[in-house]
């Protein structure tokens, strides 16, 4: 069997290290694997090293200036349209909506959904989720929306966990202590600065635990996108003016710094309004970091009774509050955490896989 994952970028975006982790534990079962994506600023290959069984195609893609983001999603459709051929592959399987655009037909892994009012977008967001062979969510939640909004019934299955790497943060007594001396005590938000992550609505909530805490800092990290989200970071900053807070930006982590940097948070805050599985939150918890997390379906379906879940700026504060003030127990997120497999992920896309090409072979003997 021969696959073609495809993803948007290099850089470390969940929908990434998603596909660079499933194409992993893909090649371990002997499939052969491509992972083919945009490659922006000069990228060769992705943000971390790639275990050499799987073959990388990183496709040229040259920013352009003050570019409208319209216009930047359709270039990249067909940027990697043209690049990408389907003819060695058994399965093609997109991981975002202009991916997908551009590799029809394939199969379409619908993390989450969204609501875009930039034209462009929004087509390329709805023939992404119409048009694909076959779809696959991370989360029974999504898999509800699609079957509510199109009428479709998408194939579940959860992401895996890189538990042990996240673990071993905990254990890395250099790593923390760097951290710790760079930054203090602090609580930790990956995922950038933008919308979908609630980052204002965090603001607000970090706001009034300095009262307390003098010393606490909110740091956050990631961020890598091909959306414009300048109007969103304006906001955010006249915001933190206002209120008297000055967040640590530390931008996109080196890969090997990322478990100490998650370890050694007093929390992990995951207040995104959207969420496909909560990935950041889980390796939170495979650290024994506590989380409080936006009560969704999709993070309260995952995520269980492990962490503390909470609504708007107010109940935030007071579910960090209450975390800093009285950690719960960590053995139950790192049990969470250790449950879920990247093996186990990838057994189940091969028996996906396995039905589609069978379909397709009585399909084309019909």
């Amino acid at each position: 069997m021969r696959v073609a994952l495809l993803t948007y970028s290099t850089r470390p975006r969940g929908g990434v290290v998603h596909t660079l982790a499933l194409a992993e534990a893909l090649a371990s079962l002997g499939v052969e694997v491509d992972v083919w994506t945009l490659a922006r600023g000069g990228d060769t290959t992705f943000f971390r090293p790639v275990d050499p069984a799987v073959g990388v195609r990183a496709v040229p893609f040259e920013a352009q200036e003050d570019e409208p983001v319209g216009a930047r999603i359709v270039r990249s459709i067909a940027t990697l349209r043209e690049a990408f051929d389907h003819a060695p592959y058994d399965v093609v399987h997109a991981q975002d909506c202009i991916s997908a655009n551009a590799a029809m037909p394939c199969v379409r892994t619908i993390h989450h959904l969204d609501q875009f009012s930039t034209p462009e977008l929004a087509a390329c967001h709805e023939r992404a989720v119409v048009e694909p062979v076959a779809r696959i969510c991370v989360s029974a939640a999504v898999a509800e929306e699609v079957r509510a909004g199109w009428g479709l019934h998408p194939t579940v299955i959860p992401n895996g966990v890189d538990a042990a790497r996240f673990a071993a943060g905990a254990d890395d007594t250099a790593g923390r202590a760097a951290w710790a001396h760079r930054l203090g005590e602090y609580v930790l938000a990956l995922g950038g600065i933008e919308p979908r992550k609630g980052s204002i609505d965090l603001l607000e909530a970090f706001a009034p635990l300095r009262d307390s805490r003098p010393g606490l800092q909110l740091v956050l990290g990631g961020g890598e996108t091909l959306f414009d989200y300048r109007d969103y970071r304006a906001a955010f900053d006249a915001r933190a003016a206002e209120l008297g807070v000055e967040p640590v930006v530390v931008g996109t982590i080196e890969e090997q710094a990322l478990p100490a940097l998650v370890a050694q948070a007093a929390a992990l805050a995951m207040v995104s309004t959207k969420e496909g599985f909560g990935l950041a939150a889980m390796e939170a918890l495979a650290a024994g970091v506590p989380v409080v997390a936006r009560d969704l379906p999709v993070l309260r379906e995952v995520l269980g009774p492990t962490v503390s879940y909470a609504t708007d700026p107010a109940s935030i504060a007071r579910a960090l509050g209450q975390v800093l003030d009285d950690p719960p127990d960590p053995e139950p997120g790192r049990t969470l955490a250790a449950s879920y497999t990247w093996e186990a992920a990838a057994r189940r896309h091969v028996e996906l896989y396995g039905r589609l090409m069978s379909a397709a072979v009585t399909e084309a003997g019909g």
